[in-house]
């Protein structure tokens, strides 16, 4: 006889194929934990905006066609898919601002915002699936950490979906208020457009200070 595990074991999670599809779900739900919430963020790496979060139930019976790691498709597939799990699923969204990330750090920054994406849902998750090493601290269930997990669960992917595309109308907003940088172009990210913008004009409000090259310690004296 196999040895009983808790609901949030790794084993409960070995053998699954890399691929996006509804397998941590119904593992979870078969150990009695159901409905089960994907978490995924956008926008760790970039110098300027917010690292936005979603969280995302998707309808077992209703999930839409060509889930992904958002990073797989191309903008005009993600905009599809946005408002195809808008439109069957429960969706929660939350962010960190360039202050919260600069006082807390990226990494705490994005599991605070994947947290309270969590608990904005309108349905209370029984277990939470999070995408990379770390489960977000202070959820309502529990969770588990699943490394690629935009490639392997479709609620993790249809997350990822959700917090790319918001992030990105975000950041198209934020140009018409900053057009010197182009974040219209590059969303914030290290573009050679983007480090011209700043070797000219300097950081804006968007910018995250504590990341290179905005630190103070990074900036050219004046």
């Amino acid at each position: 006889m196999l040895p009983r595990t808790s609901p949030d074991s790794p084993m409960l999670f070995e053998e699954v194929p890399l691929v996006p599809d509804f397998s941590l779900e119904l593992l979870a739900g078969k150990a009695g934990l159901w409905p089960v919430a994907g978490t995924d963020e956008a926008g760790r790496g970039p110098l300027a905006g917010p690292v936005v979060a979603a969280a995302v139930i998707l309808d077992p019976n209703n999930i839409p066609d060509g889930l992904n790691d958002s990073k797989q498709l191309t903008a005009a597939q993600r905009e599809v898919l946005f408002e195809a799990i808008m439109a069957t699923s429960e969706v929660s969204l939350a962010a960190s601002g360039p202050r919260h990330i600069d006082e807390r750090n990226i990494l705490r920054a994005s599991l605070d915002a994947m947290r309270r994406a969590i608990a904005g849902l309108a349905i209370t998750p029984a277990y939470v699936l999070a995408d990379g090493r770390d489960v977000p601290a202070g959820l309502c269930c529990p969770g588990k950490a699943v490394i690629q997990g935009d490639a392997r669960s479709v609620s993790i992917a249809a997350a990822s979906i959700i917090a790319k595309v918001t992030r990105d109308r975000m950041m198209a907003r934020a140009h018409h208020v900053f057009p010197a940088y182009g974040f219209a172009n590059h969303a914030g990210y290290a573009t050679p457009q983007h480090r011209a913008g700043i070797e000219m004009h300097g950081p804006c409000r968007l910018h995250r200070m504590s990341f290179r090259p905005l630190r103070k310690d990074e900036l050219p004296e004046g």
